[in-house]
């Protein structure tokens, strides 16, 4: 398992046809590649899109699922079971088939070549929705109505007192979905022509040329595209085990 992630490290840190060798550790150790990505090439800007892309993303999906999953939750009306079918059924779909609609989509209305493209499909989640419904229906409903009887608004309550009482769902899911817009390529790849728009999974497929390809800087480009989603596991990853823990026993 660690073997894939030596062997990218220690490519990054070699030249020329030292990089086809079967050697695991460079005999000739170097930072020009490095010295390349982040000075010649548009990295810092791919990461800056990505940031962009993926902190958008990440905010959207917190505000609008956890105020779909809060009124799933607490909130009886008629036809709500088949409002939350029809919101898991979304799971069912795979990603591919729902490519071409999304291009029609930003095609007809713009999109293309722009953040908001890249951004939309993943404003709102069904998986979010289920998770924080799965948290608000184990909150007790005497605390809501309290807050009704002392005038409170029902978007008062969800922000002030039920979002601060799901903190786990709300980090588990940031960091789920942040790191799934970090690493996404398929999307952005085929809504975005201009370079300075691209994201870094689809920066970094782009030193792969036709007929040849700079491993050792796909390799560079790599390492330091990891190191943001190792500081999220490293520090966060109580969250990610509590969240998902705890919503297997709700509801």
């Amino acid at each position: 398992m660690i073997t894939p992630i030596l062997f990218m490290l220690s490519t990054s840190f070699k030249e020329g046809a030292e990089v086809y060798s079967l050697t695991i550790f460079p005999e000739k150790p170097t930072l020009v590649n490095y010295l390349f990505i982040l000075g010649e090439s548009k990295f810092i800007i791919w990461t800056v899109n990505s940031l962009i892309i993926a902190v958008l993303s990440t905010f959207s999906v917190l505000f609008f699922d956890g105020l779909v999953g809060y009124t799933l939750a607490k909130f009886s009306f008629r036809g709500r079971e088949i409002v939350f079918i029809a919101i898991l059924s979304t799971l069912m779909i795979p990603t591919e088939m729902l490519i071409i609609p999304w291009y029609m989509m930003s095609r007809t209305f713009g999109w293309l070549d722009t953040y908001w493209g890249i951004a939309f499909p993943g404003l709102m989640t069904g998986f979010g929705t289920f998770l924080m419904r799965q948290f608000f229906m184990n909150l007790p409903d005497e605390l809501i109505d309290a807050a009704r009887m002392d005038g409170w608004s029902e978007f008062a309550i969800w922000l002030r007192i039920a979002m601060p009482l799901v903190i786990p769902a709300l980090s588990a899911l940031a960091i789920f979905h942040f790191l799934g817009n970090w690493t996404a390529f398929i999307w952005p790849l085929i809504v975005t022509n201009d370079p300075d728009l691209y994201t870094i999974p689809v920066g970094i497929a782009s030193f792969n040329g036709e007929f040849q390809s700079d491993w050792e800087i796909v390799m560079t480009a790599s390492c330091l595209a990891t190191i943001p989603t190792l500081f999220v596991f490293i520090f966060l990853q109580k969250f990610i085990i509590k969240g998902i823990m705890l919503a297997g026993l709700k509801g």
